[in-house]
This record gives structure tokens, C-alpha cells and sequence, in this order.
């Protein structure tokens, strides 16, 4: 085919789904409604269609599911070097226009799924399977370059890790135009447009600006957002999503589910990975649950979700925090006990009036590449009595994060100060600061990006205790073992490296490195972001327990307001900087004050109608 006739059959396909990206993003909520969970438990015979459906796409008599399958994949194993396979017989379809979404727990097999299926699992992942097919194609035994004439035209892919992703070097619209260029017609400044349209679709602000920016320029959600123009840059037939919104604010949330919602209406298959299950109900039109490799219960959304059969299954739906009480108890299994080794010096005490952290007027802005400054922080002002939680929601590009760095002293405020302990903090020098250091710790929203890529969990943490990287004896591994023991990770994780753990478990041993100091006050930036619901129960009843027995004071940054709401004693609502609202959680959540909270939580999307 001629590249002008190339160009053309790309731009029909653009045309269709600019027009679907033109429509109100308000609209989308027609599926949400159709896909929610019946009042009543389906009956038996409606159940037992189900499994005839699934035993007619097994023997191949079907019309739809596997002749016209975007995606077909029967007993894919995946294995790395010698170990045993990490998944093991996973068979399933998608249908054009179909979503089907993969949960399970971190470490369950989703995304080295995702992967194989694009010959992205890694240089010695052993990938086998009966059938793997994109659109009827077998794509079993394909060479590299074969593949990458596939990928982003055939199909796309919107990875977990947005700034790992990203090329660092190259502003993020060079990046998206470089699928345009290489699959498509469309001369320079045609890709130019095409690339402001798409980033305006996604909702990233002001594309004309964040074009010429590097990925380490963007907060998180942006990122995210960068990556997913990219994906749908050439609609492509087949799109997978691994945690899509994982960064994203609850408003920008519902665009893109709006998003995937009309793409996967005009016909694309869309395989989803996410442990938001609220997010699941939302968009699938089936789910698949796995673990420890293997596929343990698929079916219709609505019935998994809402009369789940596996006990997996049923622990995941138990484990979602919103709607449950403050100190309410989420995981199933008991949180491990701080040792009092790690507490014998801390007062057991409640929360009290002690004012442990105060910010008063902090301002910050930066400066664009075009030199005008952007105001990030205005005027932010609150304080944290000793004991409770303070969390702090708002959209991407709030202020959030800005404020969070100011209250660890990484920024220095322009207006304003913060205190810690009653005493000067980012007034002060930094050899007086160093002596309260240790009782201001820090999970980061980004747990790849805060480690040292080449050093081992047991480097990293050994560090945190200042034990330097000296030759460790038997007593200082059993306490590394016990600071990972605490945030549910084997010990046995103390010989790897951030790259060879799962999102979930560098997020994990990011939370051990912060409770290894003892500290007072932990600022949590997105603490829980990239855990499955399992693991994020068992994590908040932890950051639970340790309040308790501490005394310890959170800052809580996080754009899932069922978490915030659970966790939280008092709320601060950012927008555009500033704090428009600021009062007790049970208030701001039932009764929203400013039009800007009741948006964000009428953009909260619910496991059920």
C-alpha cells in the first residue's frame, strides 16, 4: 500500500474517533448505568447461559467470540530463566468493542500478561501458548521488528509507569508524533495538530504549552495522561490498559473512563489491568480474576462484582475502603504487629490538640520555559494535631505535591513558613533541620523513581537505618526482614532490586524505608496509588496500627477519595493552589461546602449503582 493511501486509511479511522472524542464526556455515564448491579442475584438459568457461552466459545461454536476476536488467547504460560512459569494456562477472548478487564493481586500475573502479549515480556521470559492471535493473526514466534510494526498500529498499549515510559530526554509531543510519522501520511504540521487534539482529549491542560515539556516536567496524572494520547494516537483495533488511571484525580478519572468507554463503543477491544474495581464496574463488560498465575473466576462484571464465587474474589470486593468508618479494619487478615522493639521509645498516646506540624501562607510558584511563572502553592495554611490524619485531595496539578514537597523542606516556600514541633522548619538552616529530620518521614508517590535503581532492598533500607552498606551480620538482616515482615513482603525481596519488583511491592518496601526512621510526622504522596485493593487494605490497616501505637501524624495525599475518606480525620480540598475547603472528613464528604468538592465527588465512580 502507498503511503498516501496509507495516510488515508489512517484518517478515516482518526476521523472516527475524533468525533467520538468531541462528545461530552458526560454522556458516558449510559454505559455506567446499563452495567451496574442488579438489584437481584441473576438466577440460575441466566448463570448457566453464562457458562454455556463460555463452553460454546471453549468448543468453538460461536459466531462472535472467536472467529471475530480482536484478541484470542488459549493456555498462555510465562516463565523467567528457570524459575517456574508466573502464569500458567491463562485462556481468554475479546471481542471487538468488548472491554475485559484482569484483576488480581500485586504479583498475580497481570501486567507479564499484558506484556507477553505484545512480546514485551523480557530477553529471558519463556512465553508459550496453544493460540495467540490479534485479529485472527497469529502473532506466536514473531520477530522483534515484526512487532514493532505491529505495536501502536495494530495495537496499543498505555503502560503502568508513566515516567519510565516516557523518553526523558524528548518533550512529550515529539514522542506522541513519532507513531504519526512512522505509520502515517500526515506531513508535520498535520501531526503537530493532531497531537494538541489528542492531548486536549485525554484532558491534559493547556496543550499548547505542555507539548514542548519533559515527562520529569509533568506531575503524575500528566504523565499518565501523555502516555494514553500516545496509545490512541493510530487507532489502533486493540488497546491495552495497565492501570490507566492509576495517577489520575478523580475528575480527570471519569474523562478518560469516558474516554475508553466511547473508544470501546465505535468498536475497539480494550484489555484492562486495574486493581480499582469501582473503576472495573465502571467500563467492563466482563472481568477475569487472577491468581498466583492462573485465571481463578471470569463472568459477566456485574456478577463477579456483586455475588463474587471464589474466596479471592470475595477478598478483593471486601477490601474496598469507601463507605467504611475510620479505623475500620479492610484486610481479612490480621495487619502484622509493630515490634515493640520499633515502638518502645513512643508514647502510646491518641490524637490530642499538640500541634506537631503547621503551615502559615506557604506560596511557591516556577517558572515556564517562555519565563512567565506559574503560582503552584497559594496561601496554603492548616495544622496537624498529634495523632490524626489530615488528607489532602484535589485534581492533577493542584498544588498537592508542591505542598507536600514544601512541608518536607525539598522546596523552599517564596511566601509563608512551615514549623515542625513548634519550631522554625523551612526558615531554618538545613544543619538545624537535620537534627528534626528524623521525625518527618516520607512516602513518595513515585517508589521506582525515589530508590536508587542499582542498589538491592537491602541496600535501600540498610540505608534508611543508617547502617550504611556495610557487611550485614545475621542481627541486622532479621531487622531488614522485620521492617519488610511489617509491610507484608517476604524476606527474600532483600536481595532484589526496584526493577525486578512489582509496582506494588517497590510501593511496599518505599513504606518500610519510611517507618525505619521512627518518625512523628509521615507525609504520604499517593502512599497506595499502585496497590491491588488486598494489598492497600492490609497497608492502610498497617499505617492504622501505627498511628495508634506512635502517636504518629499523617498527611494524606491521595486522588482516591474512598481512601482519603477512610483514612482521614480532617479533609483540605486543593484547587489551582489553593485550599477551598478545609474541615472534618465526616462533614466535607456528607455535605460539601464549595461547588469544587461536591465536583470532585460527584466524579467518584462507585462499585455499585
Amino acid at each position: 500500500m502507498g503511503r498516501h493511501a496509507l495516510g488515508r486509511t489512517h484518517l478515516h479511522h482518526v476521523g472516527l474517533v475524533d468525533e467520538l472524542l468531541s462528545r461530552s464526556v458526560h454522556r458516558a455515564d449510559r454505559r455506567h448505568r446499563h452495567c451496574a448491579r442488579p438489584q437481584h442475584r441473576p438466577s440460575n438459568e441466566a448463570r448457566m447461559s453464562e457458562a454455556d457461552t463460555s463452553a460454546a466459545r471453549r468448543n468453538g461454536d460461536t459466531s462472535r467470540s472467536e472467529r471475530a476476536a480482536a484478541l484470542s488467547v488459549r493456555n498462555l504460560r510465562v516463565g523467567f530463566g528457570a524459575a517456574a512459569p508466573v502464569v500458567r494456562g491463562v485462556s481468554f477472548d475479546i471481542a471487538p468493542g468488548e472491554c475485559l478487564a484482569i484483576v488480581g493481586e500485586s504479583g498475580s500475573g497481570k501486567s507479564v500478561t499484558a506484556r507477553s502479549l505484545l512480546g514485551l515480556a523480557g530477553a529471558n521470559a519463556r512465553v508459550s501458548a496453544d493460540r495467540l492471535e490479534l485479529g485472527g493473526h497469529s502473532v506466536l514466534g514473531l520477530t522483534e521488528p515484526a512487532w514493532q510494526a505491529r505495536r501502536g498500529k495494530d495495537v496499543g498499549l498505555v503502560l503502568q509507569d508513566a515516567l519510565v515510559s516516557l523518553d526523558p530526554l524528548r518533550p512529550i509531543g515529539r514522542e506522541i508524533a513519532d507513531s504519526l510519522r512512522l505509520h502515517t501520511g500526515l506531513g508535520a504540521s498535520a501531526r503537530a495538530e493532531r497531537v494538541l487534539e489528542l492531548l486536549d482529549a485525554v484532558g491534559l491542560p493547556d496543550p499548547e504549552l505542555q507539548v514542548q515539556k519533559l515527562s520529569g516536567q509533568l506531575s503524575g496524572g500528566e504523565r499518565q495522561r501523555a502516555l494514553i494520547a500516545a496509545a490512541i494516537a493510530l487507532s489502533p483495533p486493540l488497546l491495552i490498559a495497565d492501570e490507566p488511571t492509576t495517577a489520575l484525580d478523580v475528575t480527570v478519572q471519569a474523562q478518560i473512563l469516558a474516554l475508553l468507554e466511547q473508544i470501546t463503543g465505535a468498536g475497539t477491544a480494550v484489555l484492562l489491568i486495574s486493581h480499582d474495581l469501582a473503576v472495573v464496574s465502571r467500563i467492563a463488560h466482563r472481568v477475569a480474576v487472577l491468581h498466583d498465575g492462573v485465571l481463578v473466576e471470569t463472568g459477566r462484571t456485574e456478577r463477579v462484582l456483586g455475588w463474587p464465587e471464589q474466596e479471592q474474589t470475595r477478598r478483593m470486593v471486601a477490601a474496598i475502603p469507601a463507605d467504611k468508618p475510620r479505623g475500620t479494619r479492610l484486610s481479612e487478615a490480621d495487619t502484622p504487629n509493630i515490634p515493640d522493639t520499633a515502638i518502645d521509645s513512643v508514647r502510646k498516646t491518641p490524637a490530642d490538640n499538640t500541634i506537631v506540624l503547621e503551615a502559615i501562607g506557604l506560596s511557591k510558584s516556577f517558572r515556564h520555559p517562555d519565563g512567565t511563572r506559574q503560582l503552584a502553592v497559594d496561601t496554603v495554611s492548616f495544622a496537624l494535631p498529634r495523632g490524626s490524619t489530615l488528607g489532602i485531595v484535589g485534581e492533577s496539578g493542584s498544588g498537592k505535591t508542591t505542598t507536600a514537597r514544601l512541608l518536607l523542606a525539598l522546596l523552599t516556600p517564596e511566601h509563608g513558613e512551615v514549623r515542625v514541633f513548634g519550631q522554625p522548619w523551612s526558615t531554618a538552616r538545613e544543619k538545624t533541620r537535620r537534627a528534626l529530620r528524623p521525625g518527618v518521614g516520607a512516602i513518595y508517590q513515585d517508589a521506582l523513581g525515589s530508590f536508587d535503581p542499582r542498589w538491592s532492598v537491602a541496600e535501600i533500607l540498610s540505608d534508611a537505618l543508617s547502617l550504611g552498606r556495610q557487611r550485614r551480620t545475621p542481627q541486622t538482616t532479621a531487622r531488614l526482614a522485620t521492617l519488610l515482615d511489617e509491610v507484608g513482603l517476604a524476606a527474600t525481596v532483600l536481595l532484589r532490586r526496584p526493577l525486578e519488583l512489582s509496582g506494588g511491592q517497590r510501593q511496599r518496601v518505599g513504606i518500610a524505608r519510611a517507618l525505619a526512621g521512627k518518625p512523628q510526622i509521615l507525609i504520604c504522596d499517593e502512599p497506595v496509588s499502585s496497590l491491588d485493593v488486598t494489598v492497600q487494605a492490609q497497608v492502610l490497616d498497617l499505617l492504622d496500627d501505627v498511628q495508634r501505637e506512635r502517636g504518629l501524624s499523617l498527611v494524606f495525599i491521595s486522588h482516591d477519595l474512598g481512601v482519603v475518606a477512610h483514612v482521614s480525620d480532617q479533609i483540605a480540598v486543593m484547587r489551582a493552589g489553593r485550599i477551598v475547603e478545609l474541615g472534618p472528613a465526616l462533614r466535607v464528604f456528607a455535605e460539601p461546602q464549595h461547588p469544587y468538592s461536591a465536583q470532585l465527588l460527584a466524579a467518584v465512580p462507585r462499585l455499585s449503582a
